[in-house]
């Protein structure tokens, strides 16, 4: 998994300056599955091993802390939920974290001990609830914010909620405006827009999706978006999943060998212009990196900016409700504008 060193430009982030070349790495490993502070110490590890290398931004797949529970059913049935699938939901619900929490104190401190941005896929627990969730850290050990996968695909939303737009920040740091969706609503081309919109210039795309189609997706947002795109998913065989009963891969003809591929990767740098800097790798465990130019940005939106020069706004418009809606308000006499509910 060792990288070979490279120059990487220095960044004096109490100044002004941005950086015009920027080291990136994407982090194709598994999840160390329930079991969240092993998790974490393996985390810690390869970003200690990325930053050695020079990396200023490092970006880890869907759910890397909590765990993508793939083949997973939870024993649903319509109208029905089996006991071992309640079991299965609570021990999920043990292994995913609270934002802010003691991991998210962990997590913003090994960002500043690098000195790097952080991108993470973790599952967040709110209350009985699980999000799938981005969280983004800087390199003085700052916890930013988090976005909130906004539409769970298929069997994802038996277990998670959903997001709303109030969670899609994009920061702008000196590195470049640093903006992330997860996994298949990045085929949302309105939230897409969305991400534009706010001038996103380095694009993550933690994922779950190892097929070919979400290798052309991500050339197609680094085009359409004039963004850098960094997509990184796990790389997972059987073995790295608790052995059956206590996790059993549900819908297979046959229970997997321990050394069988469940997740093959595919995590993939793209320029602005669909160039591919690197990757896709469907070959293992990999810290995977790229020297991004960005000017190559502008040289891009010259010929096509969406939301700017090529944008239609006399027929085409976009409107985006970005604040939360919560299920329960409360108001009194003595404040009521501070606990009303805001509704588009």
């Amino acid at each position: 998994m060792a990288l070979t060193p490279s120059t990487a430009i220095e960044v004096d982030m109490a100044g002004e300056t941005s950086a015009t070349t920027v080291r990136v790495t994407v982090v194709q490993a598994s999840t160390v599955y329930y079991d969240t502070p092993a998790t974490l110490d393996k985390a810690e590890g390869l970003i200690a091993d990325a930053a050695t290398c020079g990396a200023q931004l490092v970006v880890f797949p869907e759910a890397f802390v909590g765990g993508y529970p793939r083949f997973s059913n939870f024993g649903v049935t319509i109208a029905n939920r089996s006991a071992k699938g309640k079991e299965d939901f609570q021990k999920y619900h043990a292994s995913a974290i609270a934002v802010p929490g003691p991991e998210v104190d962990r997590l913003a401190a090994m960002a500043g001990k690098h000195k790097i941005f952080l991108v993470m896929g973790v599952i967040e627990k709110e209350a009985y609830t699980l999000y799938c969730t981005v969280l983004f850290f800087d390199p003085q050990g700052q916890y930013l914010g988090k976005h909130r996968k906004l539409m769970p695909t298929t069997m994802e939303r038996i277990i998670w909620g959903f997001g709303d737009v109030s969670t899609i920040p994009v920061y702008e740091t000196p590195l470049g405006k640093i903006g992330s969706l997860i996994c298949w609503e990045n085929r949302m081309p309105l939230l897409r827009t969305a991400l534009y919109a706010k001038g996103v210039e380095i694009y993550c795309a933690p994922t779950a999706d190892d097929s070919d189609v979400w290798q052309a997706s991500m050339k197609h947002i680094a085009v359409e978006g004039g963004c850098f795109v960094l997509s990184a998913n796990q790389f997972c065989r059987r073995k790295d999943y608790p052995p059956p009963p206590d996790y059993v891969f549900a819908g297979v003809d046959n229970e997997p060998l321990p050394e069988s591929v469940a997740c093959a990767g595919g995590s993939v740098i793209i320029s602005p212009s669909g160039v591919v800097l690197a990757g896709p790798n469907f070959d293992g465990e990999a810290l995977i990196s790229a020297e991004l130019d960005l000017g190559e940005i502008v040289r891009a939106k010259f010929g096509f900016d969406v939301v700017g020069h090529y944008s239609r706004p006399d027929v085409l418009s976009l409107i985006v409700r970005d604040h939360s809606l919560k299920p329960v308000f409360f108001t009194s006499a003595e404040n009521k504008t501070d606990n009303a509910q805001k509704f588009p």
